[in-house]
C-alpha cells in the first residue's frame, strides 16, 4: 500500500513538472531502468532524459539528482552535470521493491521521474506430489504437493497438468495464490487407466516443475475399512476370516492385498508386526494359522490395491481356536505353617503359568494330588483359580500340580514341600516405585550357605482376595528385581522378600509401598487424655488404610495461645500420642495437627483446651511429699552414723586390754600394733598389753626407800613392755615413752641380768587415770595397794586396801594366782629369766 502511494505521489509530481499542450500533459523527464524486477542482490542501472520543452530546464543550466527511496544515490562519473541526461548504478539492490526518482537540483528539488524495481528470487521447483482417490461417490482424485521453504518475495502462480493416456487429453488447472492442492472431478480421469501428472510454478524471474508421476487411479485410492463377517476354526491352531468391502466399494472385482492383526483376549496389545496374507477377492476366506490352541483371538484386517495407501483397520472380530490338552509346566509358590507337635500341615499353593505354559482351553481348572499318577484318591484340591489351600500329612514332602480342561490333563508339575526356617536370610529391603505401573525392590543377603534364591510376594492390602496375591522368583546372586502389574495410585501393596534355601523357606521381610502418594483424605480427631498445670497429653486413632493415601511420615501438633507465639510439636507416628509442655497456667490454648506423607499433607481442626490452676490440694501435697523427704534423708544419715558409732569411738578412744585376757607369754616384738572394736557383730578380739617397765631395785630397801621409789618412778614406769629388761642396747634402759599410758610397774629384787632371782616381784599400780577395764569391779581385785619388799614368798598380798588384804599360805598360791592370770605371767622361773 505504501509503495502504491509512492508511485501515485512521483506520477504527480512529474505530471505538475510537465510541459503542457493542447491535447494532453507529457512529463519533463522520462526514466529507464534496465529491468523493473531483478533477483535480490544483483545491480541495477538506470537513465534520466529531460524534454527540451520542459519548464524547469528552459533558459538555465540543470543539475540533475538521483534517490532510492530516501537515500541519495551519486549520478555516474561519465554523466554531464550540464546536459539533460543523466546515468546511475545500483551495485546491490538490496530492497524487494523499492523507487528509483530522478530530480532537478532547485530549491526545492523537483522530481521529474522515477521508476519501481522490484527483487526476489525465482520459484523453487514444488516437491512430494501426491494424488490419492477417493472411491465414496463422487470419486474424485485428489493431488497436493510441498512449495517448498524458499520465500521468492514475489508473487508465484501454480498449475496442475495433467494428461490422460487413454483419452488423449490434457488438462491444465489454475490454483488459487496460497493453495497447494487440488481435487480433479471423476470427469477429467479414468480409474483403470494411466495418466501423468505434474505441477508447475511461475513468477516474474522464471518457473519450475515437479517430476511427472504417472499413476492408476484405482491404485491410488484409499478403501474404506473392511468388515470381518467371520471367525471360525476347522482345525488346530488356525482361523478363518470370512471378509467384505464396504458398499461403496463393493463393485470392485480385482484382488487386494490383505494384513491382519491378532491380540488374545486377556491381552491388550495387539501384534507387533501386522500379518501379511497375500491377495485375495473379497469372496475368498482368510486362513490364520499357528496359533494357540482353545484360544480366544480377536481380529482386524486391512486392505490396499497394489501400492495404494493402507485403509484403516477393520472393526474387531473374536473367534477361538479349538481346545487340545494343556502343554507345560508352571510356576508354583508355596507357604508351610505348623509347628513340629502337629501331624498335619497347613499348605497354602499359589501358581501362575510360565513361559512355556499353554492352557489351550478357554475353561481350565487346576487340581493338586500327593501322588503323581492322577487319581481321585490323591486328590486334596480342584479349583478354578490360581491358588489353594489344603492340609497333608506331615511325612509328605511334595505334592504334584496339573492343568486340566475338556480334552485332557497337562504333564504334572512336581512342588516340593519346604518346612519354614527361624532363619534371617535378608535385610534392608527397600521399595521404590519406578511409574505407575512398576516397583523396584532391592535387598541384601546376610548368609549364604545353603541358600538357593529369593521369592518376591506382593499384593494390595485393601483387598482380602487371595487370588490377586502375585510373586517372582529370583536366583541366589540377584538381589533386586523389578515388578508391573496394574497397581493403582495411592493404594498400599504389601511387597515381602523370602529366602529360599535347600531344606525350607526363610523369614521374610515386608515393605507397603504406593505407586503413587498425596495427602491423606481425613486427620483424625485429637483427644485430651491428661492435663497437668503445665502439660498436656493428646491422643487421637489411627487412619484407616483405605484412607492413609501413602506412607505416614509425621504427625506434627502446632499450638498456642492469646500470648505467646505458635509452637510445634512432633510425634512418633508409631505411638500417636504427643504430650505439650511448658504451658502456661490457668491459659486458654488452641491447637490443630498436620498429618504428612511423602506425597501431601492435610491439616485438621481446631481444638480448644485450657490448663488447670495450682489448688491447695497439690500444694499440700509438694509439701508433705517434701517433709517426707527430707526425714527421711535425715533418718539415713542417723542410721549411717549410728552403724559407725562405734568404729568411730574407736578411731577415738583406743581400747584398753584386759589383763585377766593377757598372757606374758604372747607377748612379741610383733604385737606391738594397737587394736580397735570392730562393728557390734564380731567378737571382740583379745587385747594384750604392749607395753611394760621394769625396774631393778637394791637388795636392800626401806620402807621410805620403797615409797619414794614409787614417787620417783612415776614418770619411768610409764612405758610398760618397751622391753622386759630396758633396751637390748642401751644397759638399764625402761623403755620410758612420753605417749603411753603405764597400767603397771613390776620391781625386781635384783638386777634383770642377775642370773638368780633373790625375792618375788613387786608390782606398782600406775597412777593413770584411764580405766583398767570397761567394768572394773568385775573382773579386777577390790583393793590396790603396793607390796612391802621385806615380806617373802611365804605369804603375799595383792592389790586392794589394807583392810581386804588377805594373806594367804604357800599352798593357796597357786590358786591365787588363778585368779589373776595376767600377773601370774610374771611368775618366772630361772630358767625363763637365763
Amino acid at each position: 500500500m505504501i509503495s502504491t502511494w509512492v508511485s501515485v505521489i512521483v506520477m504527480l509530481l512529474a505530471l505538475v513538472n510537465g510541459a503542457r499542450n493542447e491535447d494532453d500533459v507529457e512529463p519533463c523527464a522520462t526514466v529507464q531502468s534496465s529491468s523493473s524486477v531483478v533477483p535480490l542482490g544483483s545491480n541495477v542501472t538506470a537513465t534520466c532524459v529531460i524534454r527540451e520543452d520542459c519548464p524547469l530546464a528552459i533558459g538555465q543550466a540543470v543539475h540533475i539528482e538521483w534517490h532510492l527511496g530516501s537515500r541519495f544515490l551519486p549520478s555516474s562519473p561519465g554523466a554531464n552535470d550540464s546536459s539533460r541526461v543523466s546515468q546511475v548504478v545500483v551495485p546491490s539492490f538490496n530492497h524487494t521493491r523499492a523507487f528509483l526518482t530522478c530530480s532537478v537540483r532547485g530549491s526545492p528539488a523537483q522530481v521529474v521521474g522515477g521508476v519501481q524495481i522490484r527483487a526476489g528470487y525465482p520459484p523453487e521447483a514444488p516437491q512430494s506430489l501426491t494424488c490419492q482417490t477417493n472411491l465414496t461417490k463422487p470419486n474424485t482424485l485428489t493431488c497436493s504437493w510441498d512449495p517448498g521453504q524458499l520465500e521468492t518475495h514475489l508473487l508465484t502462480k501454480y498449475t496442475l497438468h495433467t494428461e490422460v493416456w487413454d483419452l488423449n487429453q490434457n488438462y491444465t488447472y489454475e490454483i488459487l495464490p496460497g493453495v497447494h492442492q487440488y481435487t480433479i472431478p471423476r470427469s477429467d480421469f479414468v480409474l483403470f487407466s494411466d495418466m501423468e501428472v505434474y505441477v508447475k510454478a511461475r513468477n516474474d524471474l522464471g518457473e519450475a516443475t515437479t517430476e511427472h508421476i504417472i499413476l492408476e487411479p484405482v491404485s491410488a485410492a484409499k478403501f474404506d475399512p473392511p468388515i470381518i463377517l467371520q471367525a471360525v476354526s476347522t482345525k488346530y491352531g488356525c482361523l478363518k476370516l470370512s471378509w467384505r468391502l464396504s458398499h461403496h466399494q463393493d463393485w470392485m472385482l480385482e484382488a487386494l492385498n490383505l494384513e491382519v492383526r491378532l491380540k488374545t483376549a486377556d491381552s491388550s496389545q495387539w501384534t507387533e508386526q501386522p500379518i501379511p496374507v497375500g491377495r485375495f477377492r473379497t469372496s475368498r476366506p482368510v486362513s490364520l494359522c499357528r496359533l494357540l490352541h482353545g484360544t480366544r483371538y480377536a481380529a482386524q484386517i486391512r486392505v490396499r490395491y497394489k501400492q495404494s495407501p493402507w485403509s484403516d483397520w477393520s472393526s474387531s472380530h473374536s473367534g477361538v481356536t479349538l481346545e487340545s490338552a494343556p502343554t507345560g509346566r508352571l510356576d508354583s509358590w508355596t507357604k508351610v505353617s505348623g509347628n513340629h507337635m502337629n501331624e498335619t500341615l497347613n499348605i497354602h499353593l499359589f501358581w501362575k503359568p510360565s513361559k512355556q505354559f499353554h492352557a489351550n482351553s478357554q475353561n481350565v481348572s487346576y487340581t493338586v494330588s500327593v501322588q503323581r499318577l492322577p487319581g481321585e484318591r490323591g486328590k486334596v484340591c480342584s479349583t478354578t483359580r490360581n491358588h489353594c489351600t489344603f492340609r497333608i500329612p506331615r511325612k509328605v514332602r511334595k505334592v504334584f500340580l496339573r492343568a486340566v480342561n475338556a480334552v485332557g490333563k497337562s504333564p504334572p508339575t512336581e512342588v516340593r514341600i519346604y518346612l519354614p526356617k527361624a532363619v534371617a536370610g535378608i535385610s534392608d529391603a527397600t521399595v521404590v516405585p519406578r511409574d505407575d505401573r512398576s516397583f523396584l525392590v532391592q535387598w541384601r543377603s546376610l548368609v549364604s550357605f545353603g541358600l538357593t534364591g529369593f521369592v518376591v510376594e506382593w499384593r494390595p492390602l485393601l483387598k482380602s482376595d487371595l487370588s490377586l496375591t502375585q510373586f517372582e522368583m529370583t536366583d541366589r546372586n540377584q538381589t533386586s528385581l523389578v515388578i508391573t502389574g496394574s497397581f493403582e495410585p495411592y493404594k498400599p501393596y504389601g511387597i515381602s522378600v523370602y529366602p529360599r534355601f535347600k531344606d525350607g523357606i526363610g523369614l521374610p521381610q515386608t515393605v507397603n509401598a504406593y505407586s503413587r502418594q498425596k495427602a491423606p483424605s481425613m486427620v483424625p480427631k485429637i483427644t485430651i487424655k491428661k492435663t497437668w498445670q503445665s502439660q498436656i497429653e493428646l491422643i487421637w486413632d489411627e487412619i484407616p488404610l483405605d484412607q492413609r493415601n501413602g506412607i505416614i511420615k509425621n504427625y506434627k501438633v502446632f499450638f498456642w495461645n492469646a500470648k505467646g507465639p505458635i509452637n510445634v510439636a512432633h510425634a512418633d507416628p508409631t505411638e500417636r500420642r504427643v504430650v505439650l509442655t511448658d504451658l502456661d497456667s490457668v491459659s486458654l490454648y488452641e491447637a490443630f495437627m498436620m498429618v504428612s506423607t511423602f506425597g501431601g499433607s492435610r491439616n485438621g481442626s481446631t481444638i480448644n483446651f485450657e490448663t488447670e490452676p495450682l489448688d491447695s490440694l497439690s500444694i499440700l501435697i509438694i509439701v508433705i511429699g517434701s517433709l517426707v523427704g527430707l526425714l527421711l534423708f535425715i533418718f539415713v544419715i542417723l542410721m549411717t552414723c549410728f552403724s559407725y558409732q562405734k568404729r568411730l569411738k574407736g578411731h577415738f578412744w583406743p581400747a584398753v586390754p584386759d589383763p585377766a585376757n593377757s598372757s606374758i607369754k604372747r607377748w612379741t616384738s610383733e604385737s606391738t600394733q594397737d587394736s580397735y572394736l570392730t562393728s557390734d557383730n564380731e567378737e571382740p578380739n583379745l587385747v594384750y598389753l604392749s607395753h611394760l617397765s621394769f625396774l631393778d631395785l637394791p637388795a636392800k630397801i626401806s620402807k621410805e626407800d620403797h615409797d619414794d621409789l614409787w614417787l620417783n618412778s612415776s614418770e619411768d614406769t610409764s612405758d610398760l613392755g618397751e622391753s622386759i629388761c630396758g633396751s637390748p642396747f642401751i644397759p638399764g634402759y625402761s623403755g620410758s615413752n612420753s605417749d603411753s599410758v603405764p597400767y603397771a610397774t613390776v620391781i625386781f629384787s635384783g638386777p634383770c641380768s642377775s642370773p638368780t632371782l633373790e625375792g618375788p616381784p613387786v608390782y606398782l599400780r600406775s597412777e593413770s587415770t584411764q580405766p583398767l577395764l570397761e567394768s572394773e569391779e568385775t573382773f579386777s581385785p577390790k583393793c590396790y595397794q603396793n607390796m612391802a619388799t621385806d615380806q617373802r614368798p611365804t605369804e603375799q598380798c595383792f592389790f586392794g586396801p589394807d583392810l581386804d588384804c588377805v594373806t594367804n599360805k604357800g599352798k593357796e598360791l597357786e590358786t591365787m594366782w588363778d585368779d589373776f592370770p595376767f600377773l601370774r605371767a610374771l611368775a618366772m622361773t630361772e630358767t625363763e629369766i637365763d
